[in-house]
């Protein structure tokens, strides 16, 4: 049952059979994968590991020295010097064991692993996104700030590298942080299409860094037309049928969740037998087996209480590499080794002869070290997995990887909210005992509870036990040098920006003396290159024609009313949920003409003098930390509402968050809100916002003269020092076309028509669910796919958004819903002026979605530019 091939069966053959899916590779390839089915909009299959001990109970050596052998290939690679300076990050959930040990095979390499759970104290040192995961966000969290910095190699570890798009997010993300020379993929296999094979070498072109790989075994997967369509038709025909069968199969089940249905064409295992009253599941080839359900002493006990074991593991040392595991750590944990299997030995019952050290989602090495140690000390067969939060189709069958499955609550508080957790291949094992092995955060109620992970675990052992790991809580942060006890008061106009001094102020620094404008095509190649952020420089400020300056005035009359209406909706959900009398904090720039129309809808509705500022926050780096500091001197953190014009994908969103959270760890300042008011919320990433349609917002058709002739913000080392603001120019010398006070006035001029409206407005969001469902992001993703480019930063949503790509970078081409009207006329304008081609698409979920150009060079323009083949 859990061997990839099992009694001459491979357990990818049910798959293989039905989908016409085939594996080509190395000759060991079936040896060490089976498959199985899954529900997931981009994937049917999965490809499930014989020696990973994720989904597969395996014996703990072959795990552990699957990955120290990948290590020492490492260690080879690199040298012995090489090895010395290397830093090995493996990927949360499913390669946290391994990238573990595969930093023992490196040597005296420190271990990270990344998370998806958020601890408090301790500032994200970067995160990326795993784009086909059910569960994408990673961070990571490193005790010691230094650990990702360095010259060193930094090996990267997962389970399998099947396109590379993780590998490739990662590498971007940290390569912008902490720039390397070298980086060293490790896998256990390597199963790249021959499209994707040679993206790795043109990355690492792009970054100016060596990328090595190295993997266990190598291959291809082969899909026919249409699997992932017959693939999600077969999960949900046993889905189904499940369900149908009742709770001894049902998901949540103790039992296999999947039995045979009803016959599909060229099946012939679809009788489903009975024997003795209790259901069967038949084989691939007809041959019928008892499910591996059915009486046990365990029954009887409606509330199991396993036999609790102390381990008398060592204090202060990490219970993995979430916060870092150093050298120094893994002596401390190799001599405590033998003692601690030493007392798991001790409490197994004298006649358990098969045992399972069954660890948990992240929490994989612990598990893995004890049960080795207890596989090589004690008169047992051990076999080791863990628990995960992958929901995967099980079907009782030789053919099949995943034979049963239990399904049980989440028992660790995590962020993401409650949710199903697995256990796969352990019911019907025929195991004496289970020893599940969980860190202490996830020891809570839930485990104990009637329906939690250790009472599902009792209807299919004689014996179950407990161990708890202390959950490691790093130290306090370093003390940091004293800052300067004053920061500057904001800047205000008329001497920076065109408004009213009382209607903004800038926690900013005036730049506008020092020349950082560079031509549009050269700041993308730099950008794009690796050679320069963004936030470096700044755009030539684009010029309208005086078509494109009637577009807008056109688009301003039309449009007054609607944003009239959403910015008094807005405001309304601001007073009535955040803060009576809310201090309002613009994301500058765009975030400011919508500050102050709620600023003015407050003091018009309201008889409300708000206080309103402009910070600047920028992607990859953060919001300006001394502007938060400045706030929190003169405010109370609770009241400040960020504010922002729109949502695309919702980067901002996150980036704000992550940010919040990093400045609470380093200043222990609390009570900042990281939740934005928008005007409009297009993408589904927020709950504060006055619509979610996207429509065109005129103040996104200019730059700084619909902005208070206010530049986007710099943020440049040898210009913005740790104790200054971020930098803006501000443009005086375009005080002519300046339409930012005009732009604000025929807005606020249609409040008081628009008063019952808002009232409707704000009555109907404070009642609807307004949770974000990150529709955006999950769009963007797909396109970004569907069109090649394979970089969510480079695929921009929405009108604003789609205004922002014409006006600022390098547009490739521009999607339209098909039926758009009025609101793309500057749009079509723009892309005529610029020579970008408008695609019309049906069912987009935006009205617009701008494609900034991919893998740019001036070498490669307009429409006939290279897509990046990632």
């Amino acid at each position: 049952m859990n061997n990839a091939v099992n009694d001459g069966v491979w357990s990818g053959s049910w798959v293989a059979e039905r989908l016409g899916v085939r594996l080509e590779g190395d000759d060991g390839l079936t040896r060490m994968l089976g498959l199985a089915l899954r529900r997931n909009p981009k994937r049917a299959h999965l490809l499930v590991s014989n020696v990973l001990g994720k989904h597969v109970p395996q014996s703990p050596t072959v795990v552990y020295d699957a990955g120290f052998d990948l290590g020492r290939r490492v260690r080879e690679l690199l040298g012995a010097e090489g090895a010395g300076e290397a830093v090995v990050l493996g990927y949360a959930e499913t390669a946290t064991g391994l990238g573990h040990a595969v930093a023992d095979g490196v040597g005296d390499a420190p271990y990270l692993h990344s998370t998806r759970r958020p601890v408090a104290g301790v500032a994200p040192a970067g995160g990326f996104e795993e784009s086909h995961s059910h569960a994408t966000s990673h961070l990571l969290l490193p005790e010691d700030p230094g650990l990702l910095p360095g010259d060193g190699a930094l090996v990267l570890v997962d389970d399998e590298f099947s396109t590379g798009n993780t590998v490739l997010n990662t590498v971007r993300d940290l390569h912008a942080r902490y720039p390397r020379r070298r980086y060293v993929v490790v896998a256990l296999v390597d199963m790249r299409s021959a499209a994707d094979a040679g993206r790795l070498e043109e990355f690492a072109r792009e970054i100016g860094a060596r990328v090595d790989l190295v993997a266990a075994a190598s291959g291809t997967v082969r899909l026919p037309e249409g699997v992932l369509e017959k693939g999600q038709a077969l999960v949900a025909r046993y889905e189904t049928e499940s369900a149908a069968d009742g709770p001894s199969s049902g998901a949540g089940a103790s039992g296999p969740v999947a039995q045979s249905p009803a016959p599909l064409e060229g099946d012939a295992d679809a009788a489903r037998l009975e024997s003795d009253g209790r259901t069967t599941t038949p084989g691939a080839r007809g041959t019928a087996r008892p499910a591996p359900t059915g009486p046990h002493p365990a029954d009887e006990r409606t509330h199991p209480h396993p036999t609790r074991i102390d381990l008398h593991w060592p204090p202060g040392l990490p219970d993995g590499g979430r916060h870092g595991f150093t050298p120094a750590h893994r002596t401390r944990l190799e001599a405590a080794l033998p003692a601690m299997a030493a007392r798991l030995a001790e409490a197994l019952p004298a006649d358990a002869r098969r045992v399972l050290v069954l660890g948990f989602e992240e929490l994989m090495y612990a598990p893995l070290r004890l049960a080795r140690e207890l596989e090589r000390s004690a008169d047992v067969e051990v076999r080791y997995s863990t628990t995960t939060r992958s929901p995967v189709l099980a079907v009782d069958d030789p053919g099949y990887a995943i034979r049963t499955r239990l399904a049980f609550p989440a028992h660790d508080d995590p962020a993401d909210g409650p949710g199903e957790r697995y256990a796969y291949n352990v019911a019907g094992a025929g195991f004496d005992a289970v020893v599940a092995v969980v860190d202490s955060a996830a020891d809570t109620p839930e485990l104990h509870a009637p329906e939690g992970l250790l009472t599902q675990l009792a209807a299919h052992t004689p014996h179950v036990l407990l161990a708890v790991v202390p959950s490691y809580v790093p130290g306090p942060p370093p003390a940091r040098p004293e800052r300067p006890p004053m920061l500057p008061e904001p800047l205000r106009g008329p001497a920076f920006s065109s408004y009213d001094r009382e209607e903004v102020g800038w926690l900013l620094q005036d730049l506008s003396d020092v020349t950082l404008e560079a031509p549009t095509e050269e700041r993308e190649e730099a950008i794009q290159s690796g050679g320069a952020h963004y936030a470096e420089s700044l755009p030539v400020e684009y010029q309208p024609s005086e078509q494109y300056q009637a577009l807008f005035h056109a688009a301003l009359e039309e449009t007054a009313a609607r944003l009239a209406q959403a910015a008094g909706a807005v405001t309304e959900l601001v007073l009535a949920e955040r803060s009576p009398r809310p201090v309002l904090v613009s994301l500058a720039r765009a975030g400011t003409p919508v500050g102050i129309l709620m600023r003015r809808w407050a003091q018009f509705r309201h008889g409300l003098e708000l206080p309103h500022y402009a910070v600047s926050i920028v992607r990859g780096r953060g919001i300006d930390a001394n502007a938060l500091r400045w706030l929190a001197a003169h405010h109370d953190p609770r009241d400040v509402v960020f504010v922002d014009g729109w949502t695309g994908k919702g980067a901002i969103t996150r980036e704000l968050a992550d940010a919040i959270r990093e400045f609470e760890a380093s200043d222990g300042i609390t009570g900042f809100d990281p939740e934005i008011a928008v005007l409009a919320d297009p993408g589904s990433c927020v709950r504060t916002y006055g619509t979610r349609d996207d429509y065109l917002i005129p103040s996104a058709c200019l730059n700084s003269t619909v902005s208070g002739l206010i530049s986007r913000t710099v943020l440049r080392a040898d210009l913005v020092g740790p104790h200054d603001y971020h930098g803006a120019k501000f443009y005086r010398e375009l005080a002519d076309a300046d339409v930012s006070v005009a732009f604000l006035d025929a807005v606020s001029a249609r409040f008081p028509e628009v008063v019952d409206a808002v009232e409707a407005t704000a009555k109907e969001l404070l009642s609807a669910d307004r949770a974000p469902t990150w529709e955006g992001w999950a769009a963007v993703e797909r396109i970004s796919e569907e069109y090649g480019i394979h970089d969510v930063n480079l695929v921009k949503p929405g009108v604003g958004e789609t205004t922002r790509v014409l006006l600022r970078r390098v547009p490739w081409k521009i999607l339209a819903r098909a039926g758009a009207g009025a609101d793309l006329d500057h749009v079509r304008l723009l892309a005529e002026q610029r020579g970008v081609p408008v695609e019309e698409v049906a069912e987009l979920p935006y009205t617009c979605v701008g494609l900034i150009h991919p893998r740019y060079t001036r070498g490669a323009t307009g429409a006939d530019g290279r897509a990046v083949n990632l």
